[in-house]
């Protein structure tokens, strides 16, 4: 109603009508459905990585704090990003990898990826990772249409067309391109809600051939449990 509105006196919605405000944290668990490694390849050389994890436990918090562990044929391996910074372990080869993402920001995680937005993804004063335009209403879907791209100052040439459900606010629908030319396309479905916040809680990943590339689902969902920070140290 209220993107409608704003139509008719010629301007288009703000992405900020479409986050989840109330998101502070969440955890869950990723479980793997499908993954097919030669048709993720087509997406790029490394996209079917951490699609080789039956299982992996997942943690994100707000602002940019994410925390990833599982196990690949009795390997451990732990993810951490924190803002900029971001740690890669597996303890049992003697691996322990830290990068500096300042300069390549479509390294950096984000809930974007786990198919809903929050506030600090487009922040204020110059800081802001994204940026977004509106595209349309879509009259098939009757999602709104936004395409997000990354701050100028990255000088980063790949961006998102999202679908956003109007009511529960998550994206129903990703397409990833880069250089104008689409790499993937992300379907998220099954929206739980917990403390005021919808998020998706089934990923279907389909390459440019239109193919079914990978599909995980998360579990035992919890949302804004108060995650303490000490979990997401890069270090």
């Amino acid at each position: 109603m209220i993107a409608a509105t704003l139509m008719l006196k010629g301007q288009g919605p703000s992405i900020n009508q479409f986050v989840q405000p109330g998101f502070k944290d969440a955890s869950f668990q990723i479980k793997l459905i499908y993954a097919n490694q030669s048709e993720l390849g087509k997406i790029n050389r490394d996209f079917g990585t951490s699609y080789k994890f039956k299982t992996m436990d997942a943690k994100l918090k707000e602002p940019f704090m994410l925390r990833l562990t599982g196990s690949v044929e009795d390997t451990d391996v732990l993810f951490i990003q924190n803002g900029i910074d971001r740690l890669y372990s597996i303890p049992k080869l003697h691996i322990k990898q830290r990068e500096n993402l300042d300069d390549e920001p479509g390294k950096r995680q984000t809930p974007l990826d786990f198919g809903f937005l929050t506030p600090s993804m487009f922040g204020s004063g110059g800081n802001e990772l994204f940026e977004s335009k509106f595209v349309r209403e879509d009259r098939a879907t009757g999602n709104t249409v936004f395409d997000i791209t990354y701050n100028p100052k990255y000088k980063y040439k790949s961006y998102y067309r999202v679908w956003l459900d109007p009511q529960k606010h998550y994206i129903t629908k990703r397409e990833w391109y880069r250089r104008d030319r689409q790499l993937a396309t992300f379907y998220y479905s099954n929206p739980v809600q917990q403390d005021g916040v919808w998020l998706p809680t089934h990923l279907l990943v389909k390459n440019v051939d239109d193919k079914r590339a990978g599909e995980t689902e998360y579990a035992a969902m919890k949302v804004n449990t108060g995650l303490d920070d000490s979990m997401f140290k890069a270090k």
